[in-house]
């Protein structure tokens, strides 16, 4: 008898990083997600590295989207990945999305970010992409 496999929805953070106030997008790109039949765990704003990292670790998320309006962009994803490397969660892609000027994309791409969404990004544009690119980790 074969064994069934259970495919479980993504299961993906979504959290505004730094000190910016500005939530409005990254809500409606989590509700996009989750009624795209995804799992989403938004944690809210002003969230630090180590509240993103300590979140992923405890929820078994597939993904981590970051939303940063800062421009701290750099500062931020370098401390989140070396959290998720001292935790052993470097598998974990990020997901970048916020205003980023395009001369960063390259250097942020060198740190690990999977893919950057900036404003006027289409919501299929981003669900496809995770669906496409996204894979259950545990």
């Amino acid at each position: 008898m074969k064994k069934t496999e259970i495919k479980r929805p993504l299961r993906l953070l979504v959290s505004k990083a730094g000190l910016d106030g500005h939530d409005r997008g990254i809500k409606i790109v989590a509700r996009a997600l989750r009624d795209a039949g995804m799992e989403v765990i938004y944690t809210g704003l002003h969230q630090t590295p180590q509240m993103i990292v300590s979140a992923a670790l405890q929820e078994d998320v597939d993904a981590i989207c970051v939303s940063i309006l800062s421009g701290a962009h750099f500062a931020l994803i370098k401390e989140i990945y070396g959290l998720l490397k001292k935790n052993k969660l470097s598998n974990i892609p990020i997901i970048l999305g916020g205003i980023v000027p395009e001369d960063d994309f390259s250097k942020l791409k060198k740190l690990g970010v999977k893919k950057i969404f900036t404003p006027g990004a289409s919501l299929q544009d981003i669900i496809s992409f995770v669906q496409t690119n996204i894979k259950a980790q545990f």
